[in-house]
């Protein structure tokens, strides 16, 4: 790994790169607030450690899992965790783009793992969970961004947990319709898609994403399927404006979303895009009423500390899908991702190495490399 690159736990997966540069044109002007600034008190959470925490945590370390609740940093994981319900990440820990808000580490995977869904299967019936969040990294270098590995991990929790409902948190898998119905067709209970910021800011804090992509690649699944759950999330306090995030929530029900989740952005480290603002309590219930009333969101999770799994199992079984609406063919999907113009050395990408199923098992249980 070349000096400044951004490992938050330390890789093996593949070649961990920097984030890039934190500054971005759209912080022009504005005084953003220093990393070394005290959050606000309603930020602050308990550091967790409670027994049910350390319990999944050697859980998940014992089969050679990871979840976005730690790779992400996600402020909720004592609570959720302490609940018994976790959201897995697949396909590895090292993402092909380099979102300036995502904790996640960036870089050219080396491995795709074929025995991960079972293992992530086995885990979550160990834990005997009701429902579960299926979320992963980008893996633009693979044909069908990993979609194929999305079906059998849904497919392997269901034969071992049938009560249990599975919640999907896809990428956008560069606009591919085929990978779309490959998901939707093992039945996922809610398909959920970020959309992540407003249509100024994406091109500058989201760089392998496209704005219409997104959106319209959640109108396609309406077409696809209407009477699945369809969910997005967009992350407040990066220097949006008010009038933009109603326009972005005209823009996702125009696709017909269900579910809108709305979090403040926390600074991982100093790679990343500074916070702009912090947003109070009372806006994010503001949002949630305009969200629900003016735009006709089916259900809007408003708060500060809101993450897009938040309260996910409430949401499956509560809330009811709508129909399509009048955006349904996908958008944006013939703009070629970062990975597949140049490999992120600067040269070609590297080679994949598949993981035999039988070398996955070995490895989980600390009998094989």
């Amino acid at each position: 790994m070349k000096p400044g690159g951004y490992a938050p736990s330390g890789k093996d997966t593949g070649t961990v790169k920097p984030k890039g540069s934190s500054r971005i044109p759209a912080h022009c002007g504005i005084d953003t607030i220093p990393i070394t600034s005290r959050k606000p008190s309603w930020l602050k959470v308990r550091s967790p450690g409670g027994p049910n925490y350390l319990r999944l945590k050697r859980l998940m370390r014992s089969q050679s899992l990871h979840t976005v609740c730690e790779e992400a940093g996600c402020p909720n994981i004592g609570e959720c965790w302490e609940d018994g319900t976790a959201t897995f990440m697949i396909l590895g820990d090292v993402c092909t783009r380099a979102c300036k808000y995502c904790a996640v580490a960036h870089g050219m995977p080396t491995e795709l793992d074929l025995d991960e869904p079972r293992r992530v299967a086995e885990t979550i019936a160990a834990m005997d969970l009701d429902h579960v969040v299926i979320t992963s990294v980008n893996r633009d270098e693979l044909a069908d961004g990993g979609a194929g590995i999305y079906a059998a991990t849904i497919r392997e929790v269901r034969a071992r947990l049938p009560h249990c409902s599975v919640e999907v948190l896809i990428p956008d898998f560069k606009g591919d319709e085929d990978a779309l119905r490959t998901v939707m067709e093992a039945r996922p209970a809610i398909l959920g898609h970020n959309l992540e910021t407003v249509e100024r800011l994406h091109p500058e804090v989201r760089p392998g994403g496209r704005y219409w992509r997104s959106i319209s690649y959640l109108g396609s699944a309406k077409r696809i399927d209407p009477a699945m759950l369809t969910k997005t999330g967009i992350i407040l306090g990066m220097g949006e404006r008010a009038g933009e995030i109603r326009q972005a929530m005209a823009d996702l029900r125009e696709a017909a979303v269900d579910i809108l989740t709305l979090g403040q952005y926390l600074r991982p480290s100093k790679q990343h895009i500074p916070v702009a603002r912090w947003v109070t309590p009372g806006e994010f219930r503001d949002w949630k009423r305009v969200g629900e009333e003016e735009y006709g969101f089916r259900h809007v999770e408003s708060g500060p500390l809101v993450r897009s799994s938040y309260h996910a199992k409430e949401q499956a079984r509560e809330v009811e899908a709508g129909g399509p609406g009048s955006i349904r063919e996908v958008m944006e999907a013939d703009v070629p991702a970062p990975a597949e113009v140049v490999g992120l050395n600067g040269g070609p990408a590297r080679p994949l190495v598949q993981l035999r199923a039988d070398r996955g098992r070995k490895r989980a249980a600390g009998t094989g490399g």
